[in-house]
């Protein structure tokens, strides 16, 4: 016999003791036994290619190992695979539905699950059906719910939050008249807004009815205004408190704007005794106290619906001048209202102006008279007559109630002027008394003082301002915070407009 001879019974012998020991200890890592062993058991010694040649024959099918049809509805549980972390949570393939729950919903969030226990159909053995769009359904529910509950809890909460208040002034122009960004975080994306601004000279109180418009009381006291007014230091040395502009928005998304005094003598003497050096486009002091007055007056002109413009005496001739003067140096803007027409009744053509309103603040008992009122009218309409500013029209005091023995027609001209007395006369009774100190007659009685008292006084101007109509500012309706931009833009605008530098140029 030859050596292949030899060798053939050897590898046969070796090949069945190979066989008989896996066929005892089973593959490596598992143990198996019985009739299962057979059945899922693949030998690998095919793999080699000993015994048969390679071909198609090695691609053999995969079989797939499932348990007993008796052990199927039994709960299993997920055994961490090496090299692949664990889940947090388990993937429940197929789990019953509860009576009471919906499609769409988790079974674990149900609170009538626990209560109802189990449904009609796990009772009585069967498997519950469900269509397939309801499956559907189910799964975008479940998708839409996990989405969800990645959202930050703290950030859905701020958005139905209501407005942050607003408990003091802040700066939206510097004494540098430089802009500032710290009013943005007050501003929110809506439309519905009224932006009221005051100019004045220097001790006209305008802080303080600005104050009073937007949150505070006469009652109250006026250190804790949201606009700082001028103590006694700064009035008896003669100096100014509010420097740039200030801003301060109400919960009812009124913008108050109060602003430095304009043509302010205390400015002029900070400049010169402190030795500041000014800018380079201006050589002299007063003339830049005069354009920055011009550059606040013409901001305000573009970017409010009510310009307030306090005095505390009837009048200053020299007040109309410069109001005349900043409306010639105001920025060409827009206006979306092409069917508006000005006081005068001429075109205003494509120009945006807002409404202004003369408030004489201080007034005395004889300033209330209807003689003195109706020639204070006049003489306002007739300084006012060329100017385009909305400022007759929009505000009556003979709707207030202040004069009821005066008819509707008893101003043939009446223009926006509104009178305030003096605060410190609130509630004091003692100005009736006569030289001696001795009591009034009717000592029960409050003294005459010829007018409402300032707080009915103040609750009705406060009213009427708010009842204005809020034109468009520009082509646009603008946010909060696009006007918040929109301003910005003109401030710009206005400190290198070529016009107020010729005009600057001019008065050196």
């Amino acid at each position: 016999m030859s050596e292949s001879g030899h060798s053939q019974p050897g590898m046969y012998g070796q090949g069945r003791r190979r066989r008989r020991r896996r066929d005892r200890d089973g593959p490596p890592g598992q143990n198996l036994s019985g009739p299962s062993r057979d059945r899922e058991y693949v030998p690998r010694e095919r793999r080699d290619g000993s015994e048969e040649a390679p071909g198609p024959h090695l691609q053999k099918t995969p079989i797939i190992l499932a348990k007993p049809p008796g052990e199927r509805s039994k709960p299993t549980q997920s055994v961490p695979i090496s090299g692949v972390p664990a889940m947090e949570k388990p993937i429940v393939l197929f789990k019953a539905r509860d009576d009471g729950g919906k499609p769409g919903t988790p079974p674990e969030v149900n609170p009538l699950a626990s209560s109802s226990g189990p449904s009609k159909l796990e009772r009585e053995g069967q498997r519950p059906t469900q269509p397939v769009y309801q499956i559907q359904n189910r799964g975008m529910a479940a998708a839409a719910a996990a989405s969800s509950s990645t959202v930050d809890p703290v950030i859905g909460q701020t958005k139905l939050l209501p407005p942050e208040k607003m408990k003091h002034s802040i700066k939206l122009v510097d004494d540098q008249m430089n802009w500032c960004d710290s009013a943005m975080e007050y501003l929110r994306d809506q439309t519905d807004m009224l932006v009221v601004g005051v100019i004045g000279l220097q001790g006209t109180g305008k802080s303080t009815i600005m104050s009073l418009l937007s949150a505070n009381t006469p009652e109250e006291d006026q250190r804790g205004y949201v606009f700082r007014a001028q103590s006694q230091e700064i009035k008896e040395r003669g100096g100014n408190q509010s420097t740039g502009i200030d801003f301060f928005i109400t919960q009812e998304r009124v913008i108050f704007l109060d602003t430095q005094p304009i043509l302010s003598p205390s400015i002029l003497d900070h400049l010169i005794n402190n030795d500041r050096k000014l800018p380079p486009e201006y050589n002299l002091p007063h003339t830049y106290v005069e354009m920055q007055s011009l550059q606040i007056t013409a901001f305000l002109f573009t970017i409010c619906h009510v310009v307030v413009v306090v005095q505390d005496w009837f009048t200053d001739i020299n007040l109309y001048k410069f109001l005349q003067t900043a409306e010639m140096l105001k920025p060409s803007t827009p206006s979306a209202n092409h069917d508006s027409t000005s006081a005068s009744g001429s075109d205003e053509g494509s120009e945006y102006y807002p409404h202004i309103v003369f408030l004489q603040n201080k007034s005395r008992r004889d300033e209330f008279c209807p003689l003195n009122l109706k020639k204070m009218h006049m003489t306002v309409d007739k300084l006012m007559a060329h100017s385009h500013l909305k400022y007759k029209g929009t505000l009556s005091m003979l709707d207030c109630n202040i004069f009821p023995g005066l008819g509707r027609d008893y101003l043939e001209t009446e223009v926006n002027l509104f009178l305030l007395p003096l605060q410190e006369n609130e509630g004091d009774d003692s100005l009736t008394k006569t030289g001696s100190g001795a009591p009034p007659l009717f000592s029960l009685l409050p003294g005459y003082r010829g007018h409402p008292a300032f707080s009915s006084l103040v609750s009705k101007l406060r009213s009427q301002i708010l009842a204005m109509s809020r034109s468009q500012l520009s082509h646009t309706i603008l946010t909060e915070k696009n006007w918040f931009h929109y301003a910005a833009r003109i401030w710009d605008g206005v400190k290198k407009s070529s016009a107020l530098s010729e005009y600057s140029r001019l008065l050196s």
